[in-house]
């Protein structure tokens, strides 16, 4: 067949890592938004490849597992920042099952069985972050999200659904006091809750003249941070008692889930009672801290500064934090008996997979946190010196294709 338009009914086997319904017809993968296993569809697709992202035409024929969204956003304006909202939620967590394995099989090349995936006890309103995308359009001010078939444009955000109702109300806020924000084309904001209060960063434009009335119009706020074009972020104005700190380095957006993923990941390494350890993406140093009260000598490595101050006051002596990239730093904090990492969606850097990959002493344990599933597969394929011991999934983000998942590896032969 040559390359152009066809339509064609398929139906609908399994959820791939973006969220997007998987079917095939005439040998070819299709990947359809917004449908869920067990549809059959209706479809626009272009052909002349392997597989193709389809178009939804009509459902024919609703799958069982299939529900209507929450919000209004979802469907309404195609809002890109849910992909699963369509599923029960049993069925999102079957569909995260099935992203996980997939990764490990066909990326890493690993054997896997279906990993479970430890529920949310708050599938909505548990969102303590939201950041959201600014445009200037015929002197107002648009805020909201883009499309799911549009990353260049954005709708007005009404509400959402899976955010939490404070942080809601500083974007809100924001929308009163926005004659006061930079008059430049676009903006990013993101508004996160901390133990005080909702800390708010503006990203963007190259001078604030209104920076102070701007925050004197939000006296619900705790602290005003600003990250100018080809800047670095600044404090400018807060009302928190720690200040300099508050919303200064990266956030749980969903915090109960994020405290059992912790428990966990301190589980498995007490059962190896290290002497030693390193803790990589540190951050404040919560997991570092809770390390070396098991009687580790901790290294914590972190790139943001700030953070890793904070994070070396709180360690106790014998113990320290190094501000660095972990890709740099962290051949010369080994060996140790355990290496955590919890690397940035992106995954580790290749070289820092290497190191541990080549390091003479290798850890007793290597247990890796990863918010993605495909670059965790990547990273394991560059250390087939190690075998996976255990894997867990945690639903940080309901109605989200999103999954963090904890690996424990252990070296061949220990």
């Amino acid at each position: 067949m040559s390359d152009g338009d066809a339509t064609g009914e398929v139906e609908i086997a399994s959820i791939a890592a973006g969220g997007e319904g998987v079917g095939r017809t005439e040998g070819l993968v299709l990947f359809v938004p917004r449908t869920a296993p067990g549809d059959r569809v209706r479809v626009r697709y272009r052909t002349g490849k392997r597989f193709a992202h389809a178009r939804m035409e009509s459902l024919l024929q609703p799958s069982d597992r299939r529900v209507e969204p929450a919000c209004g956003h979802y469907v309404v304006d195609r809002c890109g920042g849910c992909q699963l909202q369509h599923l029960a939620y049993d069925a999102q967590l079957d569909a995260k099952r099935g992203i996980i394995r997939d990764a490990i099989v066909r990326v890493a090349k690993r054997d896997a069985g279906l990993p479970d995936v430890r529920e949310s006890d708050r599938p909505w309103r548990y969102r303590r972050k939201l950041t959201l995308a600014m445009r200037l359009v015929s002197g107002r001010w648009v805020m909201g999200l883009h499309r799911y078939d549009d990353p260049v444009g954005v709708f007005d955000l009404a509400d959402c659904p899976i955010t939490e109702e404070p942080v809601l109300e500083a974007w809100k806020a924001i929308r009163a006091a926005s004659e006061f924000l930079p008059r430049v084309p676009a903006l990013r904001g993101a508004v996160q809750l901390g133990a005080e209060g909702a800390s708010v960063l503006i990203e963007g434009a190259g001078a604030w003249p209104d920076h102070e009335r701007f925050f004197a119009a939000l006296p619900g706020i705790v602290a005003l941070w600003w990250q100018p074009e080809k800047s670095r972020r600044r404090l400018l104005h807060s009302r928190s008692l720690d200040g300099s700190r508050t919303g200064a380095s990266f956030t749980q957006v969903n915090e109960s889930v994020a405290g059992r993923l912790r428990e966990h990941v301190l589980g498995l390494a007490r059962a190896i009672a290290p002497e030693t350890a390193i803790d990589a993406y540190a951050g404040m140093g919560d997991t570092a801290v809770a390390l070396a009260a098991m009687g580790a000598r901790v290294t914590a490595i972190e790139l943001d500064r700030e953070a890793a101050a904070r994070c070396a006051e709180r360690l106790p002596p014998g113990s320290r934090a190094i501000a660095g990239a972990v890709e740099r730093e962290l051949s010369g904090a080994l060996p140790a008996a355990l290496v955590l990492v919890n690397p940035p969606r992106t995954g580790m850097d290749a070289l820092a997979s290497q190191v541990l990959q080549d390091v003479v002493v290798a850890p007793r344990s290597l247990i890796y946190v990863s918010c993605d599933p495909a670059t965790l597969a990547r990273d394991l394929a560059r250390m087939p010196r190690y075998r996976i011991v255990s894997m867990l999934g945690f639903d940080m983000f309901p109605q989200t294709a999103h999954v963090e998942t904890v690996c424990e590896l252990r070296p061949e032969g220990a």
